[in-house]
């Protein structure tokens, strides 16, 4: 019999919860208040976790919190519960680890299929992880490339659906998450010392992005926010970590991915630094037709704050100089929008 270890402050909802997760043939343990709740998971070590969040002693995203940090705890499954609803309190839940978040009131159904899924999810990875410590390397390598790593996050991560200008993470967040692009497009982007917003890089659908360190709980570096509607997919750290142990030549090719993030971070700054307004314009307007269009020349929307914050240049010089590219005819202005005209000359300007 599964354990389920229910953190509930509200003592009907608690009772009445529990009691249908019993008639559903689940051991249930009950908590007032997420510091009791907190040490009961740390000796009895129950099969999953649902947590209210505002709770009185300390709340559920503090409760998560601590179980993601201890060794024994970190692989529970763990289910909000709450009458929270607004994106920002179910995105908080999902970058701090959380599995699924059910919002009060509930269907009995709904609850039961959540636990039922994410400890389905739990028995295939504790699976996995035994066959991985049982076997051979080359028996476990299973994942041979990056397309199977990605492949893995379809399988396995947390679809999340952002807006236009949503955060996805803020720079000091602890990095619990890797994601995958689905579909839109995401920029990372931080403060400078002048409280200049700089943006640091740009990706698009099939890129991987948010890692900061896989062996230590460093915060992510920097702020990533959707500059189009975006279906992000979500893999805990820990379990890609756990994937990379046992496949080594992902590993390899992860690394290799992130040596090229690092030589184009370095042409960026040699470009901020001695390039021309004129060549920085146009290597930004390039970059962004490569990831925003298939086809580059197709025009793009994309705000002026955008393009000069990528560019490194002040918003009047950007204006000046898009006016000058299309009195030249290399590109067409309507709006927001930017249309390439000239792709060869653009690339050639200096």
């Amino acid at each position: 019999m599964k354990k389920i270890l229910l953190i509930e402050d509200d003592v009907i909802l608690r009772e009445n919860t529990a009691e249908l997760l019993e008639l559903s043939n689940y051991h249930v343990t009950t908590a007032p208040h997420g510091k009791a709740g907190l040490e009961i998971a740390k000796t009895s070590l129950p099969d999953i976790v649902v947590c209210d969040i505002m709770m009185p002693e300390l709340d559920g995203y503090g409760v998560l919190e601590a179980l993601s940090k201890n060794d024994e705890t970190q692989h529970i499954p763990f289910i909000f519960l709450s009458a929270k609803t607004e994106r920002k309190d179910v995105r908080k839940g999902m970058d701090l680890g959380a599995d699924d978040y059910i919002t009060k009131p509930f269907e009995e159904e709904e609850l039961i299929s959540a636990i039922e899924s994410r400890l389905a999810k739990a028995a295939i990875l504790n699976e996995r992880k035994e066959v991985f410590e049982t076997t051979s390397v080359d028996e476990t390598e299973e994942l041979r490339n990056l397309n199977d790593l990605k492949n893995f996050f379809d399988d396995n991560g947390n679809e999340i659906s952002f807006s236009k200008g949503d955060v996805v993470y803020e720079e000091g967040q602890h990095s619990n998450n890797i994601y995958l692009i689905a579909s839109g497009l995401i920029k990372c982007h931080k403060l400078d010392e002048q409280g200049k917003d700089l943006t640091t890089a740009l990706y698009k659908e099939d890129d991987l992005f948010g890692y900061t360190s896989f062996t230590q709980n460093t915060p992510y570096q920097e702020t990533a926010t959707a500059i189009q509607d975006s279906k992000l997919i979500a893999l805990s750290k820990n379990e890609l970590t756990n994937v990379l142990n046992s496949n080594h030549k992902v590993t390899l090719e992860l690394i290799q991915l992130l040596t090229e993030d690092l030589s184009i971070v370095k042409g960026q700054l040699l470009e901020m630094a001695y390039s021309s307004v004129k060549k920085k314009t146009a290597s930004t307007i390039l970059k962004f037709a490569e990831k925003m269009n298939r086809n580059p020349e197709d025009a793009i929307k994309i705000s002026r704050n955008d393009l000069a914050s990528v560019a490194g240049i002040a918003l009047e010089s950007l204006i000046r100089t898009l006016s000058s590219f299309k009195d030249l005819g290399l590109i067409e202005i309507e709006g927001r929008n930017i249309k390439i005209l000239d792709i060869d000359k653009l690339q050639q300007i200096n």
